[in-house]
């Protein structure tokens, strides 16, 4: 039993972090009031009105890219540490870098074979409609100001 009493603090931790989340959470609900509006459930755009639609959505590919590129910095900044001490770290140390390697390439290919890193035209599979019944008045609803103050 000597070898699991090492783990205990840490299970501690896991049951003492759960039971944290767990009463956050109902805390929340049981505390919060309860008073929806159609203001607070209206899309927030940032304090700014948007005075039309726009045109087209906005592309996520930009950001698809930005987790591509954050990925292989994450790589480079393990292998930095595995490289200072290779020579320690033996065989074990060869294998564990060429299956994170591994994972890491794979991961790569599938994003190239579904096409994350095409910068050409977007194939649509059906046109896009923008909605005829969304209006600026329809989604943002205007406080008016209290007395002593600007509108």
């Amino acid at each position: 039993m000597g070898s699991l009493d090492s783990y205990l603090p840490i299970l501690i931790l896991f049951v003492l972090a759960l039971a944290f989340a767990g009463v956050s959470i109902a805390a929340s609900r049981l505390l919060a009031p309860k008073r929806p509006t159609s203001a607070k459930q209206a899309p927030y755009e940032c304090g700014i009105v948007p005075t039309h639609e726009p045109p087209q959505r906005f592309p996520v590919r930009f950001y698809l890219i930005a987790m591509v590129f954050v990925i292989f910095d994450i790589e480079i900044i393990f292998l930095f540490p595995w490289a200072v001490v290779y020579n320690e770290l033996g065989r074990f140390g060869l294998v564990e870098i060429i299956v994170f390697a591994a994972a890491v390439f794979f991961s790569f290919m599938y994003l190239l074979a579904n096409g994350a890193l095409d910068w050409g035209p977007v194939k649509r599979i059906r046109p896009v409609v923008a909605d005829e019944q969304r209006t600026t008045a329809s989604t943002v609803r205007r406080v008016s100001a209290g007395p002593g103050e600007a509108a």
